[in-house]
């Protein structure tokens, strides 16, 4: 090893050596004041008023966040489809179930307006075994109505725009080619 590298180590690592590297650093008791335990005090009393106010600054900060988060609300959207929890069949509002034999209630039926004994035309099972299939939107919800409408939209339609945007441009790129 170098000397310069145990020089560093020597100073980096005070515990590994029987002495001290750094005996400047240890604080001795002012010699102006004649009390030890007066200096203390005031020593504590200072350090206590410091702690009080980084422990009132980081509360505050704990408080903004949780203000935040607060605002922050995953929205759920309907998208008028409800699966049946048994078989995965998926009733969709806007089609009913006429196409299933026995399909008594026609397109556009909401699954609310149907009857209490209506069951999973597939499986047979109860109307309370359906769960209503949801979108989540994420963000602020003062800030949905912003922008060009893409506050308000989902993941994959943003993922769906962006990518089809990418893939028209590469498109009409490659368009300008067979121009010439």
């Amino acid at each position: 090893m170098s000397p310069l590298s145990v020089f560093l180590l020597f100073l980096l690592l005070p515990s590994s050596f029987p002495f001290s590297p750094r005996p400047f650093l240890v604080r001795h008791p002012s010699p102006l004041r004649s009390d030890p335990a007066e200096s203390t005090s005031e020593s504590t009393s200072e350090l206590t008023s410091a702690q009080d106010a980084e422990m009132t600054k980081q509360e505050q900060a704990a408080a903004r966040v949780a203000e935040l988060k607060g605002q922050e609300v995953f929205i759920k959207r309907t998208t008028g489809v409800f699966k049946c929890s048994n078989c995965n069949y998926e009733y969709k509002e806007s089609e009913g179930d006429q196409m299933m034999i026995g399909g008594l209630n026609p397109p556009g039926t909401p699954f609310a307006s149907l009857p209490s004994n209506y069951r999973c035309p597939t499986c047979r099972a109860s109307k309370d075994s359906f769960t209503e299939v949801v979108e989540e939107i994420a963000g602020f919800e003062v800030n949905q109505g912003y922008g060009f409408g893409t506050n308000g939209m989902t993941g994959g339609e943003k993922n769906l725009l962006i990518f089809g945007g990418l893939g028209a441009f590469f498109v009409l790129f490659l368009a300008g080619y067979g121009l010439s």
